[in-house]
């Protein structure tokens, strides 16, 4: 019953989102469609949005729906899973649906009316980051689907903002190396593993968070109206390049191919 109700509720905040698009951005819900010299049909504001927004936020739905066996205490692997779907995921699933809001911002245009949204989505999105990790430490309710869905949605938020803020003009295309290093990095270590060589694991870092923190808030700034992109041009170039040096690092532990140091 209470992954119903979560399935329901974002449904019900897809639609609200939708409506409320429509009257932020003042243009009808829906219109009759439209088909353009190019074979494409010409969709209102709302619609548009609503497409990619449903697409992410189905997928992290089906994504958790998947994972529901981990939802047991962290450190015990042959436990009975909770019934409950607990506060903390609940906190970490409202963190997919505003990076699922924040997806269909993609679609649009930007307008003054609605400028600053995906920089309000994102920075919520990442402050949440924060809040689902203490309040499980603080409910003693840490899970193995939380430590899944966190990765996940992090994971979807690094590629999701940086692509919004590419089509808005607020991003260098080449910033989206920051999307597939995190996704050469998972492949790279899979394919390792179905061709039976040894894949070693990840030792602590005292940086990886830090950096990882660095990007959420240079994204935020980036997604926000308040610097060009001349500006942000040169910043982008300092931010990604040690995270890009950090995922290659990563890989050459995971493979063998480095000492796993901690740092």
């Amino acid at each position: 019953m209470e992954w119903l109700a979560v399935a329901t509720t974002a449904s019900v905040l897809s639609v609200a989102g939708a409506t409320t698009l429509s009257l932020v951005a003042d243009v009808p819900l829906v219109t009759a469609p439209i088909l353009t010299a190019t074979g494409f049909v010409a969709l209102t504001a709302p619609i548009r949005w609503l497409v990619p927004t449903v697409a992410v936020a189905s997928f992290e739905l089906w994504f958790s729906f998947r994972h529901l066996g981990l939802n047991r205490p962290e450190s015990a692997a042959d436990s009975i899973p909770y019934r409950t779907f607990g506060v903390p995921n609940l906190v970490t699933l409202a963190r997919g649906a505003l990076f699922a809001a924040l997806a269909g911002f993609g679609a649009l245009a930007p307008r003054a009316t609605i400028v600053w949204i995906p920089a309000v989505l994102y920075g919520l999105g990442c402050a949440l980051d924060a809040v689902d990790g203490a309040l499980a430490r603080r409910l003693n309710r840490r899970t193995a689907l939380g430590t899944k869905l966190d990765m996940a949605f992090d994971t979807i938020g690094f590629l999701v903002a940086p692509i919004v803020a590419v089509l808005w003009g607020q991003l260098p295309i080449w910033y989206l190396s920051l999307s597939a290093a995190r996704y050469l990095f998972k492949f790279g270590r899979g394919l390792r593993r179905r061709r039976g060589k040894p894949v070693y694991d990840l030792p602590e870092s005292l940086v990886r968070r830090p950096l990882a923190g660095v990007q959420m808030a240079f994204i935020t700034l980036a997604l926000s109206p308040l610097l060009d992109l001349a500006t942000i041009r040169p910043l982008a170039a300092i931010v990604l390049a040690p995270s890009l040096a950090v995922f290659a690092r990563d890989y050459l532990v995971v493979a063998g191919r480095l000492g796993p140091e901690r740092g």
